[in-house]
């Protein structure tokens, strides 16, 4: 059984959804052939999912859906001291999750036909973004 980690720093993305699958892919040395990827975001305001990745329809009404589930105008908020989209981030972080873990066929992911994995950003004006990446297999 062999480990292999890695750290991605992404730049900055504006808010919406951005297909990371080859920048991830990029890292793999050919280490793990077949086994298993653990995906680990390092943040709290942006989110890591799997999507459909030709028609860009499906991103746009998924950031549509979740502003209107919620809602940056939302009264009860307390935490609004680093900006009115912060508290909705984080609770679209914890809806969608921060870790994807994926099998690895041939030292790729193996993800369907039309799956991609992207970077949710729920800010409107956000930093780099870490990802931790854990192979293990053969």
């Amino acid at each position: 059984m062999t480990t292999k980690q890695y750290r991605l720093t992404l730049p900055s993305y504006k808010r919406g959804m951005h297909l990371i699958t080859e920048q991830i892919e990029a890292l793999f040395d050919g280490a793990v052939s077949t086994g298993i990827a653990h995906i680990f975001l390092q943040h709290t305001s942006v989110s890591l999912t799997i999507s459909e990745n030709v028609d860009p329809g499906v991103r746009s009404d998924t950031e549509t859906f979740l502003n209107d589930l919620v809602p940056e105008s939302y009264t009860k908020f307390k935490h609004t001291y680093e900006g009115s989209d912060d508290m909705p981030a984080h609770l679209k972080n914890m809806l969608l999750g921060t870790s994807l873990t994926i099998p690895l066929t041939y030292g790729r992911l193996a993800l369907g036909t039309w799956q991609g994995v992207y970077l949710f950003e729920h800010r409107d004006y956000a930093g780099p973004r870490t990802l931790i990446i854990t192979l293990q297999g053969d």
